[in-house]
């Protein structure tokens, strides 16, 4: 796995175990990159991937800080149990004979039908 995934899914786990909290800012990108014996670039490119995802924020000239809108342990719990359930609907669906392609427009016209909104 490249080293930037690594590091993307290290801040991540650290939000969602609250070690990292919204608000927080985040270690600067050389000393960082120092601290891992890696290159700047890379913490670079791991910031601005988390940043896309609203994971963090990128304030210039500031640093980067953890979103309020970043994964919590809840939301991370709540899609473990989101995996299973969807898991066994697909086990059922298979069982009664549809293939992953069915299953698959299945879901995306109920999401488009359903238009995103919880239930």
């Amino acid at each position: 796995m490249p080293i930037y995934l690594q590091l993307m899914e290290q801040v991540k786990h650290a939000i969602e175990t609250g070690a990292l909290r919204p608000g927080e800012q985040l270690p600067s990108l050389r000393p960082l990159a120092e601290e891992l014996v890696i290159n700047p670039n890379t913490v670079a490119k791991a910031y601005r991937e988390l940043a896309h995802q609203g994971v963090i924020e990128l304030r210039q000239g500031a640093g980067a800080f953890v979103t309020d809108k970043a994964p919590t342990q809840d939301d991370a719990e709540k899609l473990k149990a989101a995996k299973v359930l969807v898991a066994q609907g697909i086990k059922r669906l298979r069982g009664r004979g549809i293939t992953d392609d069915e299953i698959r427009r299945l879901v995306e016209a109920e999401l488009n039908q359903s238009g995103g909104q919880k239930s």
